[in-house]
């Protein structure tokens, strides 16, 4: 297995960590700094050192089944105390997006997400999808009766279910594909790599150490750790309970309507609503303190992958908030307006959620779940 890492190095793979922010990679001389200051790498076989020789040799494979580049959590220590700018933390974010795009398929739409040149592209197919959709089922009028502003007469609720819904399904079937590659190619390479000694693979026992980790992501208790780039953890928290928020809000108002029979617009006293309009709040002010982050770090790499998501976070905030306030405001036609906009975001960070920066969240949590059921500290 060695002797065939060492005979075929992938160099396409090397141009690809270059390319995505990780063009630093030659710098690195093996000097062992960054995974001596890095403040959460184990003791037992320490990253990212490891990384960075097997990424700049073209160990594709070795690399993208590691279980230690999901580890990292971009502390940025091991970048700033870098002798020769190697910038380890940001090659192995470039290890990360370019493993999300192995795990998905297809994989050319994985290729089109991350590419800036397509963007007009992602953001134009929903707009179509809406609107053909909507005109063929009779399901959209642009020129909604009634003085009060009620966003299902522009939009109906049917034509957003008859869209989201089979996309859950899309989205939940690519991941599950790519969860059950990704488990076992990191149990894999960690019997190869001797970081475990658990050579067959106990599924409840792995589900018990997932649930175990749930409280460390949830907390955000690795960035506390963190040294250059902890301040990141206040909006990190902030968009993470967010979208939980926002999951929750969305569920109960699917089983109103579709259980209950009972209609919106909802009472702005209404409990729900009140959790929807805070992990609103919570959206905008968490994108805007991690855009703020990274425009902060001049040394670090922004790469079109990072400023996509962060993008897709402020505009799908933003866009809700207002739509809610124009709505209120009683502005029919800016606020019809605002709401299409808001379902492109929505679009846009749900459809394309396996391809993007966003699905570190699924296999950075499958992989600390499985450093816990391997004993790696």
């Amino acid at each position: 297995m060695t002797d065939k890492y060492l005979i075929e190095p992938d160099i396409s793979f090397i141009n690809d960590v270059a390319g995505l922010g990780g063009d630093t990679l030659k710098k690195c001389f093996q000097c062992a700094t960054c995974s001596v200051v890095c403040p959460i790498s184990p003791d037992n076989k320490p990253f990212p050192r490891k990384e960075m020789i097997a990424a700049s040799w073209g160990l594709k494979d070795r690399v993208l089944k590691n279980t230690d580049i999901w580890l990292c959590h971009n502390c940025g220590d091991c970048s700033t105390k870098c002798p020769r700018g190697a910038k380890p933390g940001d090659v192995l974010g470039a290890l990360r997006s370019l493993a999300i795009a192995e795990y998905a398929v297809p994989k050319g739409l994985g290729k089109a997400v991350n590419d800036p040149k397509k963007l007009p592209l992602l953001i134009l197919l929903p707009v179509i999808l809406f609107v053909v959709l909507g005109l063929a089922t009779g399901l959209l009028d642009f020129t909604p009766a009634g003085d009060e502003v009620v966003h299902s007469k522009f939009f109906s609720t049917w034509l957003v279910d008859l869209i989201f819904v089979p996309l859950a399904g899309w989205v939940a079937v690519i991941f599950a594909l790519g969860i059950k590659n990704f488990v076992a190619d990191i149990h894999e390479n960690a019997v190869l790599t001797g970081k475990t000694d658990k050579k067959d693979f106990d599924q409840k026992e792995y589900v018990l150490a997932l649930i175990k980790v749930i409280p460390t992501i949830l907390k955000h208790s690795k960035f506390s750790e963190c040294g250059e780039n902890k301040e990141r953890s206040s909006g990190h928290l902030m968009v993470l309970y967010s979208f939980i928020g926002l999951f929750i809000v969305t569920n109960i108002f699917f089983v109103t309507l579709y259980g209950l029979q009972i209609h919106g617009p909802y009472s702005q006293i209404n409990p729900v609503k009140w959790l929807a309009n805070i992990s609103g709040v919570a959206l905008v002010a968490g994108g805007y303190l991690l855009m703020k982050s990274r425009m902060d770090k001049k040394d670090q790499t922004n790469s079109y992958k990072d400023w996509y998501l962060i993008g897709l976070v402020l505009g799908l905030g933003v866009s809700g908030m207002l739509t809610e306030i124009t709505r209120l405001a009683g502005w029919a036609a800016g606020s019809y307006a605002l709401y299409f906009i808001h379902l492109i975001f929505v679009f846009n960070l749900f459809a394309f959620l396996p391809f993007s920066k966003l699905a570190h969240l699924v296999y950075r949590t499958l992989a600390m779940a499985y450093a816990e059921y391997s004993n790696r500290k």
